[in-house]
C-alpha cells in the first residue's frame, strides 16, 4: 500500500513538474511567480493527503472545500498534460520524418506558444463539459433470455449500480438522480457491485435514506469493492447495512427466484484483511438449474469459473472515466465496460460507474445504471 502511495504521488508530482517547466518555457515568468506556482503545485499534490486529515478531525466543510477544488485541478492538469504531451509527440515524429526526408519540417511545426495554449484551452472546455456529462446517467439495458426462471416468472428485472464513491464530492444532490434512475428501472432486485463509498465517509447524512427508497420484490444486495477497504471495513460494512442493503461476501444466497453469488473484492487480501477467496470452490457447489447472478467488483475472470455462473456483473474500471485513459485501463481490464460473451454459458457485464471517483468529471464515459432483464427463452 506504501508503494502504491509513493507511486501516486511520484506520477502526481510529476505531471506537476511538466506543466510548471512548460509554462515556464513558453511565458518566460520570473522567480517571484515561479516560486508562487510552484508552491501552489506542491500544495495540490499533498493536498490528496491534507483532506483524510481534514475530514478525520471532523473539518468537513473546508475538507469538502478542497476536495473541489483539488480535484478540479486535478483534472484539468490531466486532460493538459495528455494533450501537451500528444502535441509534444507529433512535433517529434514531424521532425523525425522531416530529417530522414531531408526536408524542412518547420512548416508542419505548432508552434509552441500556440501548442501550450491550445492545450490549456482543451483542458478548460473538457474540464467544464465533463463536470455536466459526470451528472448525465445513462440507463444501459441489457436484455438475457434464459430457461432458468422459475415456473410462473416470464420476466426478472436487475438495476445494477457501482463506482458510486460516496464521500467528501458524491453527496445528496449527485446521488438523488442516480436513485432516481433506479426507480424508474421498477427493479425486481437491485444489486450495488462495490465502491459504494470512497475514502472519506464520516458524514454521508441522508445517503443511506436514499437507498432504502429501493424497494424491490426480491431484495437489494451490495458487494465490498476497493473502496470500501480503504475507507475501513469496519465502516463500511456499518453505512451498507444502514442502507438496508444484504451484504455478500464469498457468500451465496439462494432464498429467491435466482442465485445470487458475491465474492469479496481482492483488496482484502492485499491489505491482509481477508483470505484468499476460491471463487470456482464456491461457484462449483451450486446448481446449474437456477439461474446465477456473481457479484465481483473488479471484472477479473477466473478462467476455470467460466460456466459456472450465468451473468457476472462488475465495475471498477469506469471505463477510464476521462478520455483517453480508457487505453490505459484498458491494459489491466480488457474487459472494461458493457456485455461480454464468455463462452459456456457465461456473460460478463461491466458497469462504466454511476459516480466518479475525484475529479466529478467524466469525458466520453458517461455515468451508467444497468439494467438486467432476463427473460424466458421461447421455445419453438
Amino acid at each position: 500500500m506504501i508503494l502504491f502511495v509513493l507511486m501516486v504521488f511520484g506520477i502526481y508530482g510529476g505531471v506537476h513538474v511538466y506543466a510548471f517547466l512548460r509554462a515556464r518555457s513558453v511565458l518566460g515568468f520570473g522567480p517571484l511567480t515561479g516560486i508562487a506556482l510552484g508552491v501552489f503545485m506542491l500544495f495540490m499534490v499533498f493536498s490528496l493527503f491534507l483532506i483524510r486529515r481534514l475530514e478525520t478531525h471532523e473539518y468537513e466543510v473546508l475538507a469538502r472545500i478542497l476536495s473541489y477544488i483539488t480535484y478540479f485541478w486535478m483534472a484539468l492538469l490531466f486532460v493538459f498534460f495528455t494533450a501537451s504531451l500528444t502535441l509534444d509527440l507529433i512535433t517529434l515524429v514531424a521532425r523525425c520524418a522531416s530529417w530522414i526526408a531531408g526536408m524542412n519540417g518547420a512548416a508542419v511545426l505548432v508552434p509552441q506558444r500556440i501548442a501550450f495554449f491550445l492545450s490549456l484551452g482543451l483542458s478548460v472546455l473538457i474540464t467544464t463539459y465533463g463536470y455536466f456529462e459526470a451528472s448525465d446517467i445513462r440507463t444501459e439495458r441489457l436484455v438475457i433470455e434464459t430457461d432458468k426462471l422459475p415456473a410462473g416468472m416470464d420476466k426478472l428485472t436487475i438495476a445494477q449500480i457501482s463506482d458510486v464513491h460516496l464521500g467528501m464530492v458524491i453527496r445528496s444532490e449527485r446521488f438523488r438522480p442516480m436513485i432516481k434512475a433506479v426507480l424508474a428501472a421498477k427493479p425486481d432486485l437491485f444489486v450495488v457491485t462495490g465502491d459504494l463509498v470512497d475514502a472519506q465517509i464520516n458524514h454521508l447524512p441522508g445517503l443511506a435514506e436514499m437507498i432504502r427508497e429501493v424497494k424491490p420484490k426480491f431484495g437489494r444486495y451490495a458487494i465490498m469493492g476497493n473502496h470500501e477497504y480503504y475507507a475501513g471495513p469496519d465502516r463500511s460494512v456499518a453505512f451498507i447495512k444502514e442502507a438496508g442493503l444484504t451484504l455478500l461476501r464469498d457468500q451465496v444466497d439462494t432464498t429467491g427466484p435466482i442465485t445470487i453469488v458475491g465474492i469479496d473484492d481482492r483488496t482484502a487480501t492485499q491489505l491482509n484483511l481477508g483470505k484468499p477467496h476460491a471463487e470456482h470452490d464456491i461457484l462449483q457447489t451450486l446448481s446449474r438449474d437456477k439461474f446465477i447472478l456473481y457479484l465481483k467488483h473488479q471484472p477479473r475472470i477466473d478462467r476455470s469459473t467460466i460456466g459456472l455462473f450465468d451473468l457476472q456483473l462488475s465495475g471498477h474500471t469506469h471505463k477510464g472515466q476521462i478520455y483517453p485513459f480508457v487505453y490505459l485501463v484498458r491494459m489491466n481490464f480488457p474487459w472494461i465496460a458493457g456485455a461480454y460473451d464468455l463462452g459456456q454459458g457465461s456473460i460478463l457485464y461491466v458497469n462504466r460507474g454511476t459516480g466518479t471517483w475525484g475529479p466529478p468529471v467524466r469525458f466520453l464515459s458517461p455515468p451508467e445504471v444497468t439494467v438486467v432483464e432476463l427473460v424466458r427463452k421461447k421455445t419453438l
